[in-house]
């Protein structure tokens, strides 16, 4: 799947819970997993960790007769590389906005005289 497919998996934000479930509890159960969403359908949580692995951002392995999930932590480092890749895009925005501020002849709005 492409770097697009990730970011549309995480567009939702119940896959961006689930993802944080298993950043801070690795290797979970989907029925684990499920538990944690009471309000959604365990189908639901299921077609979620589908979009999820088809992302390749978590993978899935079986024990028994369950699936257990954890992070796919290369991707994640993919997807990083390529945010890193716009940095001097924001370094520039803050540098602009840096002199911006810094040229305004305007005193602070506490010491402005009154008219």
């Amino acid at each position: 799947m492409s770097r697009t497919d990730a970011f549309a998996a995480i567009a939702d934000p119940t896959r961006r819970s689930i993802l944080e479930t298993l950043r801070d509890q690795p290797a979970l159960s989907a029925g684990q997993i499920a538990a944690n969403y009471p309000r959604v359908s365990r189908a639901n949580v299921s077609k979620h960790l589908g979009v999820l692995r088809r992302a390749r951002l978590v993978r899935c392995r079986a024990r028994g007769r369950e699936n257990h999930y954890s992070l796919q932590a290369d991707r994640f480092a993919e997807l990083q590389r390529w945010l890193e890749s716009f940095a001097p895009v924001w370094e520039e925005s803050l540098a602009n906005l840096k002199r911006i501020v810094e040229e305004d002849p305007r005193p602070p709005a506490g010491k402005r005289k009154m008219e």
